[in-house]
């Protein structure tokens, strides 16, 4: 068992710049948010950090823990990216509206990088979420496959209420997760879900004390790693293409996971 607001596991940073640091303990890789007095606000250079943690994650990793340090898991993107001098060495948000389409599309695109390889299908993604979750810092804790949250825990999608849209790959997981009507009621409104809600709706999948949370997600992240990698791999593959099949389609799928899965525990796989 880990202390609240400890790293699960030990192991020296791997990767520390930017407000994001990494560390792998054999199976285990846990990346946190670390900036703390900012209530782990975000910003482009946050983002590649984050892109750059799932780059450098060794084969031997099955369970990624996201988590923030500080009260609060992330309150989104760093308000510095609306003035007009923006951040050091980045372009700001407004010489970003006045250019050319495709660079804003492009660097759009960069950004959203740190989003999407949570989904892979070598790992399993959870994020310990406590705290405010608030924009880009809803969208991040969407872009795991499961959440634990505390039960203080506040998410909030206030991209639309100031003028803006959930860009950071937010919004595919989030109707799937609670339906087209409530993702359009919970973006429009820009109101807070607190944690019987999310656990109500499907936002997270366990909600615990504050002081449980990390206890929590090492329970998880157990209880993960006990199945065979291959099989968690290939079930993972196939619930992820469900939405893009029928049931016919789906029951070949299965059919022919299985059939891999069978020649592999025989000693025939190729």
């Amino acid at each position: 068992m880990v202390s609240p607001g400890s790293e699960l596991g030990g192991s020296a940073p791997v990767l520390d710049k930017d407000g994001v640091r990494l560390t792998v303990d054999e199976a285990v890789a846990t990346v946190t948010l670390a900036n703390p007095a900012k209530r782990n606000a975000q910003s482009p250079a946050l983002w590649r950090a984050l892109a750059e943690a799932g780059r450098m994650l060794p084969g031997s990793v099955r369970v990624v823990v996201l988590r923030g340090e500080g009260k609060s898991f992330s309150a989104g993107l760093d308000r510095q990216a609306f003035t007009p001098e923006g951040f050091d060495g980045e372009p700001s948000f407004i010489d970003l509206a006045r250019g050319d389409d495709g660079v804003l599309d492009a660097t759009i695109a960069e950004y959203q990088e740190a989003f999407t390889w949570w989904r892979r299908s070598d790992i399993v993604s959870v994020a310990a979420v406590q705290g405010h979750a608030i924009g880009a810092g809803f969208q991040l804790a969407l872009a795991c496959d499961l959440r634990i949250v505390a039960d203080d825990v506040q998410f909030a999608m206030r991209e639309t209420s100031l003028g803006l849209v959930p860009d950071l790959t937010g919004t595919h997981p989030l109707v799937g997760l609670v339906g087209y009507a409530r993702a359009l009621e919970i973006c429009a409104t820009g109101r807070f879900v607190h944690a019987p809600e999310a656990e109500r709706v499907g936002l997270a999948n366990l909600v615990v004390p504050a002081d449980q949370l990390d206890a929590s997600v090492s329970d998880l992240a157990a209880a993960l790693l006990a199945a065979p990698r291959d099989a968690v791999i290939e079930t993972k593959a196939l619930l992820q293409g469900v939405s893009g099949r029928t049931y016919e389609e789906q029951r070949t799928a299965e059919r022919a996971a299985q059939g891999r899965r069978l020649r592999d525990l025989a000693g025939l796989g190729e």
